[in-house]
């Protein structure tokens, strides 16, 4: 069978199978919140010239630089999407946060369609982008098909893709081939080379990694708002954004720390729902504790404050001596240190940091973050970071060094975009120009 009829025959398959699911999906309190939009009932979006996708909240913050970098771009048209309610209240957050009749760009955020080949069509050719950028890993076979037959231009920025994505992309190299975008960027050599395996090797490139210019100094409190619950004198450790399911090792190196050191524990976890489970878990191990919302007081030495309040993380880090960072001690992936460094302390984190690869070795090289085998070796780290801690001036200004040197990957990408918005003008230049 040729290759086209394979293309077409794997597509209306796939598109029967999301008619089927379309209905099920209803069900997903999820995916429920903007059903409307995914399946263009209603509020399907307007033409735009550029149509950026972004998966969920971290691909959304993207976005955000990109679109307030392309403000001197102007005017355009930019349509956002995302997946998820949390990418929809940061897209919601970053139109206001542009400053509006300025710049002479127009952006409508909008959850993106569900990847039925049918309803994509509708959308692109209601929407019909000059340019469409993808970023991370968001590639979709009826997207990039619906695309292809409206000649947009495909870019693939901050590109990442998996060994394990790669693997089930080539059980079908030729469908990617004949859909493959027109350019990647993608954040590592790695990374690059998943993507040229798949698409060639003459359309991908690598960039710095956009998150790097999300990263600065923290912005200066006039007073920081834990100062009179944790003392001056008293060393606070860090337990950030614990997981439910490294929560038995956490224990195990809450008792060994305060068994041999005299400090206050911050105890961050991940998810608030589990704040009844620390509330019996410090009990049964007869540790003192306090809830956040209800201290007012200085935390006395050898307790742990149990943080049942949002947004206090990066003041805690400000004021921390030590820290240790959640999702890295059992294979999660690991959750983001470099909010640590950047406010001064060393964090020490586990084995499992893959989700951050992209920051690179090099900070584990520098001294600037810490890894431990296991519970127990992150513990004596955290011990002797107490004991002897290292100027936060000091870690701060390297950790800022550091970062600085790996920024500009937004101006990059939206170079890229702006490139392909004036090529794309071309054609009708020289037309108009011919007929006078």
């Amino acid at each position: 069978m040729p290759q086209n009829t394979l293309k077409k025959t794997a597509l209306a398959i796939y598109d029967l199978a999301w008619r089927i699911a379309i209905p099920l999906l209803r069900r997903n309190h999820r995916l429920a919140e903007g059903f409307g939009q995914r399946t263009l009932q209603e509020g399907t979006p307007e033409n735009a010239d550029v149509w950026i996708q972004g998966a969920s909240a971290g691909e959304s913050y993207l976005a955000w630089s990109i679109v307030k970098n392309l403000a001197s771009a102007g005017p355009l048209r930019i349509l956002v999407t995302t997946n998820t309610s949390q990418g929809m209240g940061i897209l919601e957050r970053a139109i206001d946060d542009m400053s509006p009749g300025n710049s002479g760009v127009t952006v409508c955020p909008a959850y993106f369609p569900f990847d039925r080949p049918a309803i994509m069509e509708a959308a692109v050719r209601k929407i019909h982008p000059k340019v469409m950028v993808l970023l991370e890993s968001e590639i979709w076979p009826g997207l990039l098909s619906a695309l292809r037959r409206h000649e947009c231009r495909i870019l693939v920025i901050n590109g990442r893709m998996t060994p394990k994505s790669l693997k089930r992309y080539r059980i079908w190299p030729e469908l990617w081939r004949s859909l493959r975008p027109d350019r990647v960027l993608a954040i590592s050599e790695n990374d690059a080379r998943r993507f040229a395996s798949l698409f060639g090797k003459e359309r991908v490139e690598v960039m710095p990694n956009i998150k790097f210019d999300q990263i600065g100094p923290p912005s200066p409190h006039a007073e920081n708002p834990l100062g009179r619950i944790i003392a001056p004198d008293h060393p606070l450790i860090v337990l950030g954004s614990v997981r439910r399911e490294e929560e038995p090792l956490m224990e195990k190196l809450i008792l060994h720390v305060l068994d041999r050191t005299w400090a206050v524990v911050g105890l961050f976890p991940r998810h608030m729902h589990r704040i009844s489970h620390w509330k019996a878990a410090l009990d049964r191990l007869n540790i003192p504790w306090r809830l956040r919302s209800e201290s007012e007081t200085s935390a006395p030495l050898g307790s742990v404050i149990l943080w049942d309040t949002f947004g206090e993380l990066l003041p805690a880090y400000e004021l921390a001596t030590a820290a240790t960072i959640g999702g890295s001690l059992v294979p999660l992936g690991g959750q983001n240190f470099l909010e640590a460094v950047t406010c001064g302390v060393i964090p020490v984190i586990g084995p499992s940091w893959e989700n951050f690869a992209w920051v690179g070795q090099e900070i584990v090289n520098q001294g600037l973050v810490r890894v431990a085998q296991d519970w127990k070796a992150a513990a004596n780290i955290l011990i002797q970071t107490v004991e002897y801690p290292r100027p936060r001036q000091e870690v701060r200004e390297a950790a800022l060094r550091y970062v600085k040197d790996r920024q500009g990957g937004t101006e990059r990408a939206c170079n890229l975009i702006s490139d392909q918005l004036i090529s794309d003008q071309l054609p009708v230049i020289r037309e108009t120009a011919g007929k006078d």
